[in-house]
């Protein structure tokens, strides 16, 4: 999975989860409101205004009704793309009202029994590999690549992103963990089973501590922990990130602006 071209050239995608130091994004009841601090919260923001989309699954709509816009730090808020393959999107959801933003919707082709979307939502239609068979992540970023989205944010739900990181989807991937002890709850991720520890997932890592004490790990994907960086993976002119002390900052100072 490491080091492949595997969502075509000029595409880059990240993947940002925040989660406990048990590894839990939620108690058993759904509450979530906030396992991160307001750091790794500017963080978010910072990510959303260095992309041209940002992708969350349906469920994470039912359960929270994100805005997905940009708020915390100055720049564009990106495209917002809900993937709901089944059709149970709700036409009153804060991520599909019309400000002006690209709104799009992925549903399975075969989909029957759909919501109605919004005048303005863009539908995109994705052909399952196989009747009953979930929608392809590398299917969706063809489609969104077609449409002019190269630079995307998949931010949730645990979900989604278990599905992308499972796909070899994700060329980087921004796990940000608080120092809270949940107990039990929803865990962040939940992938294929390996066959040893051998086959498990050592992506370069960087790791960056914030001043309230959430620790982000900026995990390249497309390299294993001491590879070397070569032209072929360093991508540098693709890199939608900067570094999160200069999004913290940014993020203070406007809002010390007023």
């Amino acid at each position: 999975m490491i080091g492949t071209d595997h969502n075509g050239p000029g595409s880059y995608v990240v993947g940002q989860l925040g989660q406990s130091l048990d590894g839990r994004v939620a108690l058993p009841s759904g509450e979530s409101k906030y396992i991160s601090g307001p750091h790794a919260l500017d963080h978010v923001h910072q990510l959303r205004a260095d992309v041209e989309a940002v992708i969350v699954g349906v469920g994470t709509v039912l359960a929270d009704d994100p805005l997905l816009t940009v708020r915390r730090v100055a720049g564009r808020s990106p495209a917002r793309v809900v993937i709901d393959p089944s059709g149970r999107l709700p036409p009153e959801a804060l991520c599909l009202v019309d400000d002006g933003v690209r709104r799009l919707v992925v549903r399975r082709s075969d989909a029957k029994s759909v919501k109605s979307l919004p005048v303005g939502v863009e539908l995109v239609l994705v052909d399952p590999p196989a009747p009953g068979a979930p929608v392809s992540p590398a299917a969706i970023l063809r489609e969104l690549h077609a449409r002019g989205l190269s630079r995307i944010l998949v931010e949730g739900g645990p979900r989604t992103l278990s599905t992308f990181l499972d796909a070899g989807c994700l060329d980087r991937f921004h796990l940000v963990v608080s120092p809270v002890i949940l107990g039990s709850g929803r865990p962040g991720l939940d992938l294929a089973p390996i066959a040893g520890l051998a086959d498990a997932l050592r992506p370069a890592t960087r790791v960056h501590v914030f001043p309230d004490g959430d620790v982000l790990f900026d995990c390249d994907l497309r390299r294993r922990a001491g590879d070397a960086a070569s032209p072929e993976t360093r991508h540098d002119d693709a890199e939608p990130i900067i570094p999160p002390s200069d999004a913290t900052a940014a993020a203070h100072a406007l809002r010390a602006a007023g």
